[in-house]
């Protein structure tokens, strides 16, 4: 891999012992992978947050970077925490997890990343440009970045993002490259597409066939914001879909080839066949939105359906800190308070110990959650619609 002058002098150490250690550690994944030079990030977000997924060696070894000298170059954000970093007590968090999860923060934030605690970075203020190089590290974020944005990303672990903010350059190779991001199977989507929960849906059937494949996507009529979210994070879980095109809606969609290129169809029976896959509970001991992290729009939806309501089970909506602010001031907040639900900020149900808060059957409208809740949180899931849900928990 060629080096510039400059990059060759951090590596050497001349920018200190942090940017050593991150300059060797990029440059031996820039040679694992057969990149031809670095790029400049101006654009990062960094996973390996919260203390039930990283632990004590992780949180230990963020404190030695700390003192090492680690700061970073790029507008950096953070994946989402274990808990609510303001509410923790109210969600139920053991004090000793409080106690080091807020450690790692502080380790963080001494790097000068901004502490946003979410996978929807697009959402809180980091928005890159078309076809700018970023380095970002959470799957569903990635997807979205490099699909609906036109960004480019691989899927970074979190050292390495941390690497790329730290010394402010990312390999060239992979999804940096315009060879490798053409499709290499077309989805034709023979079906109304009514929910978030539809797309989810999709997008684990998807991921599942086409596997790290990259899925070209034809039918979608109009998808929002959110259901591209949703559709996405699926996918990059049952799978590990990076980037998908959807004709005539993404930015690249319509410059890639296509031609000659296997297709699958996917219409109503295999939607129901996820549900049903995945439905493995009877009945929900609470319910949680926000896998992705919400957006403004749905937590108005979800205050939509409990106005003037009572809950009987917990229900909550993970979102970042700065869409809740937004959401106060609107007054959605207050409406799902008064019924009995949460707006919880900084964290969501994947990152979270919620086995440990009493649960064991999670309600929810991601395909993410649905892939993930049974392995890493113990839990059985109810899949389906928000509407849908809600309903079964109104008094």
């Amino acid at each position: 891999m060629e080096l510039t002058k400059k990059q060759e002098r951090m590596l050497e150490g001349e920018d200190g012992q942090a940017v050593e250690y991150f300059m060797n550690l990029l440059v031996k994944l820039g040679d694992l992978f057969g990149a031809d030079r670095m790029v400049p990030v101006r654009s990062v977000q960094v996973a390996g947050v919260s203390f039930s997924s990283i632990g004590e060696p992780g949180m230990e070894w963020l404190e030695d970077m700390v003192e090492m000298g680690a700061r970073v170059k790029s507008l950096t954000y953070l994946n989402p925490a274990g808990m609510d970093l303001e509410n923790w007590k109210e969600m139920g968090i053991p004090p000793d997890f409080a106690e080091k999860q807020l450690r790692i923060i502080d380790a963080y934030r001494n790097m000068g990343i901004v502490v946003t605690a979410t996978c929807t970075p697009y959402l809180a203020g980091n928005l890159p440009r078309f076809r700018e190089h970023i380095a970002w590290a959470e799957s569903s974020a990635v997807s979205f970045s490099n699909s609906v944005l036109g960004a480019r990303t691989n899927r970074e672990g979190g050292p390495s993002a941390l690497g790329a903010a730290v010394c402010g350059f990312t390999p060239h190779h992979g999804l940096h490259c315009w060879e490798n991001r053409q499709p290499t199977k077309i989805i034709n989507v023979e079906t109304e597409m009514e929910t978030d929960s539809d797309y989810g849906a999709l997008g684990y059937f998807v991921g599942e066939d086409v596997s790290d494949g990259i899925p070209y996507f034809k039918g979608l009529k109009n998808p929002s914001t959110d259901n591209l979210k949703s559709l996405g994070a699926a996918m990059a879980a049952s799978g590990a879909v990076a980037l998908y095109h959807v004709e005539g809606m993404t930015p690249e969609a319509d410059l890639v080839e296509t031609r000659g290129l296997e297709s699958v169809t996917v219409g109503r029976p295999e939607l129901t066949d996820i549900y049903e896959k995945k439905n493995t509970g009877e009945e929900a001991d609470i319910l949680i939105f926000g896998c992705p992290h919400a957006s403004l729009a749905e937590i108005a939806q979800l205050s939509d359906l409990v106005k003037g309501k009572t809950l009987k089970k917990p229900v909550w909506i993970c979102a970042s800190r700065m869409i809740k602010e937004a959401a106060i001031r609107m007054g959605y907040v207050d409406i799902l308070e008064k019924a009995g639900g949460k707006v919880v900020a900084d964290t969501c149900c994947v990152v979270s110990p919620i086995e440990k808060l009493g649960y064991s059957t999670t309600g929810m409208n991601s395909g993410k959650a649905a892939f993930y809740l049974p392995g890493k949180r113990k839990q059985k899931v109810l899949f389906n619609d928000m509407a849908s849900l809600v309903s079964e928990v109104i008094q």
